[in-house]
């Protein structure tokens, strides 16, 4: 499973030994530094119990150990907005 942005995770020592504690992490990227095969660099937010963010960590993990807990959103289409008329600009008078 790769990380997506906004993908929730509960990373453990399956992840890396680094992990004593478990934490669940919301990932903001994927970093494209170079590594191992099958490890990667996440950039995100540690998550308390109630879900908000308490720190912000780049984390190098093994990609087989972490657990999804929350998918991200899934993207939706772009829209394209029509052209707007252009607004009529005229002098008004002052005092």
């Amino acid at each position: 499973m790769l990380p997506r942005s906004g993908d929730v995770l509960h990373v453990t020592r399956a992840a890396s030994v680094q992990f004593l504690r478990s934490i669940t992490f919301r990932v903001i990227r994927v970093l494209d530094w170079p590594t191992y095969d099958g490890w990667l660099w996440l950039d995100g937010y540690e998550l308390n119990a109630s879900g908000d963010a308490v720190s912000r960590r780049s984390i190098f993990v093994q990609r087989a150990g972490l657990r999804l807990v929350e998918a991200a959103p899934q993207h939706r289409p772009h829209t394209v907005r029509t052209a707007r008329r252009p607004v009529a600009r005229t002098p008004i008078r002052v005092g």
